[in-house]
């Protein structure tokens, strides 16, 4: 007879095993260790409800109010108070240029004179022509008194002596527009003709600049505009590195169509012609002085809205916030108007607490807030 074979005789062990294990019922037990398990879960919560709640810990500053004025920045170019491109009244052969590029000059110096003999010689004429015509009228108007003439005699020679003072003035006229003249003190910036040169009328000869004052042209946005008024002061921070002072002379009363921002004007005094025209500014106006805290970047933050403010320690101990305005930003920190005079702010852990959370506070004093990253992650542990 064959002896049976080693996996048969296995297969035979594990089917009495499991039989005998089914018989005994154990597997019951499976069901009893899900109930208690799921008594134990309900009972959690109730136990962990018997725990008391800890209170966040933020740290509460008292701030200092201030008078500062808001600086209002925008971006320019210096440009000269006035600007002439002197041009020729007359045609001729220019004679005589009085003028070269850098010079000063005053209202009224002549830049340059063209050659006109002939049209002095008409000026002669004309006065003495004139003074022919005074003696006419005089003989005719003692005669016609004494009777010798008829009234209409005067009257013809009234009307020679006018026609004689007219042709005077025209040839006056014509010799004046042999010169030009500077209509306003200033530098002589360019020179466009050599002396000799045959000169057309209307020929432009020399550019004339007015640099003192000089001034600081930007634009304003629509939403800043109602900080600005003329007389305001104003900063200019050259390209150089220099910053001059002076004060809005101007604001447009119309915006500029395309940015919708209004052009202004800053007088700057230039005594010396320092300040160049055409030069890359910053300008910062300053408007009035209103009442202010200055803090640190890290203080400000967000609500769920995302406005920008500050977060505050209400009566009650919760939290709160408040909107601000952004008046200046100065190496020390956020100038920032819109808090309420006995605001507590939170500066420590604002970012870790919401509106209407109650929380711990802790005093924070201002030298403190130097370190209020480090505070605010001490506070949060």
């Amino acid at each position: 007879m064959a002896r049976p074979r080693f996996h048969t005789i296995a297969a035979f062990v594990v089917l009495a095993v499991s039989a005998t294990w089914v018989l005994t019922g154990e597997f019951s037990s499976i069901g009893s260790a899900a109930k208690d398990t799921g008594e134990t879960a309900a009972e959690s919560p109730a136990v962990e409800a018997q725990e008391p709640t800890t209170l966040r810990t933020v740290g509460v500053l008292t701030p200092d109010f201030i008078e500062h004025n808001r600086i209002i920045r925008v971006s320019g170019v210096t440009a000269p108070d006035k600007r002439s491109t002197l041009a020729t009244r007359s045609a001729g052969i220019l004679g005589e240029l009085r003028v070269e590029k850098g010079d000063r000059v005053n209202a009224g110096d002549v830049i340059l004179v063209l050659e006109g003999d002939e049209r002095g010689a008409m000026v002669e004429t004309g006065r003495a022509l004139l003074e022919q015509r005074k003696k006419e009228m005089e003989n005719a108007e003692r005669l016609v008194a004494s009777g010798i003439l008829p009234s209409t005699q005067a009257d013809n020679a009234r009307s020679a002596l006018a026609s004689a003072r007219s042709q005077l003035e025209t040839a006056e006229a014509d010799v004046d527009r042999l010169t030009v003249v500077a209509p306003f003190s200033g530098v002589i910036d360019q020179v466009l003709v050599e002396e000799g040169a045959w000169m057309p009328s209307g020929e432009a000869v020399a550019v004339l600049l007015q640099l003192d004052p000089v001034l600081a042209l930007g634009e304003v946005s629509e939403r800043d505009i109602v900080h600005v008024q003329v007389g305001s002061e104003a900063d200019v921070r050259l390209i150089s590195g220099a910053v001059v002072t002076g004060k809005v002379r101007h604001i447009s009363l119309e915006a500029t169509s395309g940015t919708r921002t209004f052009p202004i004007e800053i007088a700057i005094p230039n005594p010396e012609n320092r300040t160049p025209s055409g030069m890359t500014a910053e300008i910062m106006i300053k408007s009035k002085a209103v009442t202010a805290v200055k803090l640190p970047r890290s203080v400000v933050t967000l609500d769920a809205a995302g406005d920008l403010g500050l977060r505050i320690l209400n009566a009650d101990n919760t939290v709160g916030f408040v909107p601000i305005d952004l008046i200046d930003d100065s190496p020390d920190g956020l100038v920032l108007s819109g808090v309420p005079l006995n605001a507590k702010i939170i500066v420590a852990g604002q970012d870790l607490v919401s509106d209407g959370e109650t929380v711990a506070a802790v005093p924070v004093g201002a030298d403190a807030l130097l370190g209020s990253d480090a505070l605010a992650a001490g506070l949060s542990q």
